[in-house]
């Protein structure tokens, strides 16, 4: 695993007084980069729909910064956003960065996939990401300054064989942000994605057939799985200061997976 080190309180890549806010930040990417940006020194917020997981995580956290807070929230339910944005401006203060990481996803023929399922998918990959986003941003347009991080993914660049609605959302998810950007330059506010390549996440660990892992390596040049840490170092720049003119930006962290032809 990657070690992190406090950024230099004066480096471009310091959190240092900055409060962050992590939705899906109980575990996998999420709670990786929950621990990075506090290694960089911010103030750091999870939130998370399991409450078992968010106070398992926030303990963790709180190991190391006390101030550390961890909320329950179904991001699904625009009005619990707002009870999350109410309650993290009263514990914390203003929101600086907000990484918008919830998601779910389901392997099966498009043509077997249920409106049920459907509705799942896009609700928890695409509606709440749009809804996070727009509520923290209105505050963050408010103030003129702030940084938002979604998590998009390999298929939003590519077909993706038996996720086919997965796709669909993270598409969506990469127009979303680009079109955020651009709307929200001239106010202060920067969108920006990662789309990480293949890690093994609570999401994907238990879903990827042994068939699909061994492709998923054999199209990867850098030949093997991703560790999570490695994403943290993609969050804290597009975090930080060193990134004040990157905005409508998808950072690929894929072990040259979208790089590769044949």
């Amino acid at each position: 695993m990657v070690e992190h080190q406090d950024a230099m309180p004066g480096s471009p890549f310091s959190l240092q007084g900055r409060t962050a806010l992590v939705v899906g930040g109980s575990s996998g990417i999420g709670n990786a980069i929950a621990h990075g940006f506090q290694d960089s020194g911010a103030r750091i917020a999870i939130a998370a729909r399991t409450p078992e997981k968010v106070k398992g995580a926030t303990l963790r956290l709180q190991e190391k910064d006390p101030s550390a807070r961890g909320y329950v929230v179904d991001a699904t339910r625009p009005e619990e956003i707002d009870r999350l944005a109410a309650s993290v401006l009263g514990d914390f203060g203003p929101v600086d960065v907000l990484v918008a990481c919830q998601g779910t996803t389901i392997l099966k023929p498009a043509e077997d996939v249920t409106p049920a399922e459907y509705d799942e998918i896009m609700q928890t990959n695409l509606r709440s990401v749009f809804f996070t986003c727009t509520r923290f941003g209105r505050a963050m347009l408010e103030r003129g300054s702030g940084s938002i991080i979604t998590v998009a993914s390999l298929s939003a660049h590519r077909g993706w064989p038996l996720a086919s609605v997965y796709a669909a959302s993270k598409h969506g998810v990469v127009g979303l942000t680009k079109t955020l950007a651009a709307e929200w330059a001239e106010r202060g506010v920067r969108v920006n994605a990662i789309s990480p390549g293949f890690f093994m996440t609570e999401l994907n660990q238990s879903k990827m057939s042994p068939k699909r892992k061994e492709n998923a390596l054999l199209r990867t040049p850098a030949g093997r799985f991703g560790q999570r840490d490695e994403l943290v170092g993609a969050a804290i720049y597009l975090a930080s200061p060193a990134s004040g003119f990157v905005t409508g930006t998808v950072l690929n962290v894929d072990g040259g997976y979208l790089a590769s032809g044949i």
